[in-house]
């Protein structure tokens, strides 16, 4: 696999980036790319470019994007205020899976969040996903807590 080049999401790449969330049953949340989404997702792109505290990257390869993921930055008041980093939304084409794209994608967020001022990165995983898991393992994650969600 040759090196990747990441970048900060554009505009232009919203359908690519949702059309991955399509693909995946589990967690696409029922993402769909049309006429009638389109300005929901416009919308939170928006939001997320305007945000100091979010960054949304693509990653591609031979400019075909291939993945993607969100980072959060969280100040706290905890570990003396440390900042960390949440990474959301993780997602590779399909077809491209397994191919050594998620390792150099986390491998970027680790290095991107270290240098702008993060002590720590988390991430969820649903628990269904076991190869989900010993991936974030093998990248040295560690399971430290026990998540929770409550739809609004």
């Amino acid at each position: 696999m040759s090196a990747l080049s990441i970048r900060e999401a554009q505009a232009g790449d919203l359908e690519a980036i949702i059309r991955m969330h399509e693909e995946d049953e589990l967690g696409s949340h029922g993402d769909v790319w049309s006429d009638e989404t389109k300005p929901a997702y416009e919308a939170a792109f928006a939001a997320i470019q305007e945000s100091a505290e979010n960054r949304l990257f693509v990653a591609l390869d031979n400019n075909e994007i291939v993945g993607t993921f969100q980072l959060t930055f969280i100040p706290n008041l905890t570990g003396r205020g440390a900042t960390r980093v949440k990474v959301e939304s993780v997602k590779v084409r399909a077809a491209r899976r397994s191919g050594g794209i998620g390792g150099q994608m986390i491998a970027f967020a680790e290095d991107y969040a270290r240098t702008h001022g993060a002590a720590a990165m988390e991430l969820t995983s649903n628990k269904t996903r076991k190869d989900a898991h010993r991936f974030y393992e093998r990248l040295g994650f560690a399971r430290s807590h026990e998540g929770f969600k409550k739809k609004l």
